[in-house]
């Protein structure tokens, strides 16, 4: 797998180069602001690009304005967006630029390799990856409207937010794939909510309900 990493830090540009190149990925370039980003994968033309939110110079939304950008001349290219902080904007803007696998992490969770690298993988793949503490705080700006759901519900809604399948949801709370997919149509009535099929588009449909 080939990777393009965004990281205006070195120290931490520098780390997440050998995580993944321990793990069998290829970084073929490590940049520090936007502009060189984009050449960058213009002329490696990587799998999967790796990128901060917050490059220079003003330190706002280069990354993901970068990222985006990118997202448009080359669908197909997966990318992983990192930050500090939650920025539930960010992760429904790049969610709603096009086709192609997408992810939103918080850095600390770069500090796991399994937890990287699975998101990268994921992403490669043309899957979906949110950061749980992203999920919670789209989920919490809601509110009321979330009321009808049940516990389990919420709780599959959150994983479905994360990017997770039915098969997925089924082993991380030890129940039937059956049981799955009954609260999965019953999230869909209750929120209004039309199940396209396809996991990518069933996390947009979560997604743009959740920021409307």
């Amino acid at each position: 797998m080939r990777v393009v990493i965004a990281e205006d830090l070195a120290l931490l540009r520098d780390g997440l180069t050998r995580l993944l190149e321990s793990n069998d990925c290829t970084v073929v370039a490590a940049v520090d602001n936007g502009a060189d980003l984009i050449a960058a994968v213009e002329e490696h033309e990587p799998d999967v690009s790796v990128v901060d939110v917050r490059l220079p110079p003003t330190f706002r939304d280069e990354g993901v304005r970068a990222a985006i950008e990118l997202r448009r001349r080359r669908p197909e290219l997966g990318v992983l967006l990192l930050s500090q902080y939650v920025e539930g904007t960010y992760a429904h803007e790049l969610l709603s630029s096009g086709e192609g696998g997408m992810g939103y992490l918080l850095k600390d969770r770069v500090a796991s390799l399994e937890e990287l690298q699975d998101a990268v993988e994921r992403v490669s793949a043309g899957g979906t990856v949110l950061d749980p503490q992203v999920v919670r705080e789209l989920l919490a700006r809601r509110g009321d409207p979330l009321a009808s759901l049940t516990p389990r519900e919420r709780e599959v809604l959150e994983l479905m937010a994360e990017g997770r399948t039915n098969t997925g949801i089924a082993k991380q709370l030890f129940i039937g794939v059956g049981a799955v997919e009954k609260n999965v149509t019953s999230i869909f009535q209750k929120l209004g909510l039309e199940d396209s099929g396809t996991d990518h588009r069933r996390v947009l449909a979560v997604l743009a309900w959740l920021q409307r």
